[in-house]
């Protein structure tokens, strides 16, 4: 079956149907992993978005239901050159394109994916339309256009927990330090990554206040990741800058911005975004140079951070925008990038260690 992408500039490509059929619109954007698509699909933060990815074959390892990183696919869309009719692991338990069915997730192969990619590069990420039901050029690139984007949009309402949650994968793992995590789209892997440090984790939507969380006595509490734009979520910046200075407080991506804009710093979207297993992160503090997984369309403004009360502790050697900050005197740290991998390189896994050194040195 035929299907096609239709970005609100007028570009237009026809390829073939790999997943639901059906119509699904979103912000295109690419992400230069080579594997971890099934990780990639299920990351809640990339709700609202369509997924290209550069790599050129894809799902040749099929799918299984510990790889995902959450309960649900949350891409809107998926985007590839060749989708693999073979699964070629002992692991798989469901090819891909049958997972894609499966999820009612519209998928495209069989375009020029280098040249889509070239293409966001030079014009930026924006909103494009799947169809597989409508082949008219002009009404998919309208509905294109249509589409409500992510700015100024709350995404994180639709993937936070409804309510609290234990996380207990590990129900044998001596725990102890009590960590609550905001979820504002949080990843499993976050959540394996505190519970195999022994923490006791408890997942709190992310409308919950700042008197709720501390009412659980918490040691330390996590803002997790999530999608959209975080101005669209003042309410959880607000709860963050509360907590300020009464529990140690860690910021990945999402929770990297609420705590910025808690500290006063203004935020700004980037042209295309970084999504990928292979950003170059430096950490100011050593000179060391690791290897990141990211997934972020917005990004703060390092003018707007007051000198006085942050300290900047990562930077991209890409673009030289801010990866990593934390206050002065509070026991507050976050970092853009994804310490937890899933998927990708483990390089700054350490992070999750200096948040319990963090917990340990404040119970003192």
């Amino acid at each position: 079956m035929k299907a096609y992408l239709a970005l609100a500039d007028g570009t237009f490509f026809q390829g073939l149907a790999c997943g639901s059929h059906g119509e699904a619109a979103g912000e295109v954007v690419f992400n230069t992993s080579m594997s971890g698509y099934q990780e990639i699909l299920t990351d809640p933060s990339y709700r609202g978005q369509m997924v290209a990815m550069t790599y050129p074959l894809i799902g040749n390892y099929g799918t299984n239901p510990a790889d995902s990183e959450s309960c649900r696919p949350q891409a809107e869309g998926l985007i590839v050159k060749e989708c693999s009719k073979t699964a070629s692991n002992f692991r798989s338990s469901l090819g891909l394109s049958d997972y894609l069915k499966e999820n009612k997730i519209v998928a495209i192969e069989g375009i020029d994916t280098r040249r889509l990619t070239r293409h966001i590069r030079l014009a930026g990420a924006m909103k494009g339309v799947i169809s597989t039901e409508e082949g008219n050029k002009e009404k998919l690139i309208s509905k294109a256009n249509e589409f409500r984007g992510l700015e100024g949009q709350d995404l994180v309402k639709e993937v936070t927990c409804a309510h609290s949650t234990e996380w207990n994968e590990l129900p044998d793992n001596e725990k102890k330090y009590h960590v609550v995590v905001l979820d504002l789209g949080v990843k499993y892997n976050i959540l394996r990554s505190l519970e195999k440090r022994h923490c006791k984790v408890t997942l709190m939507p992310a409308s919950s206040s700042s008197e709720t969380i501390l009412g659980l006595q918490p040691h330390g509490v996590l803002a997790s990741n999530g999608p959209g734009d975080p101005a669209g979520i003042p309410y959880a910046v607000q709860t963050v800058k509360e907590l300020f200075g009464k529990v140690p407080l860690f910021g990945i991506c999402m929770g990297q911005h609420m705590i910025t804009m808690a500290m006063g710093g203004s935020m700004y979207k980037l042209k295309f975004g970084h999504h990928g297993g292979n950003h170059p992160v430096k950490d100011l503090a050593t000179g060391k140079v690791s290897i990141s997984v990211q997934n972020h369309g917005f990004c703060c403004d390092i003018s707007s951070l007051p000198e006085k009360d942050v300290e900047i502790t990562h930077i991209n050697l890409n673009d030289q925008t801010l990866e990593g900050i934390r206050h002065r005197t509070l026991p507050v740290f976050a970092v853009q990038f994804h310490p937890e991998a899933g998927p990708g390189p483990h390089d700054t896994g350490y992070l999750f260690d200096n948040f319990i050194e963090l917990m340990k040195t404040n119970r003192k």
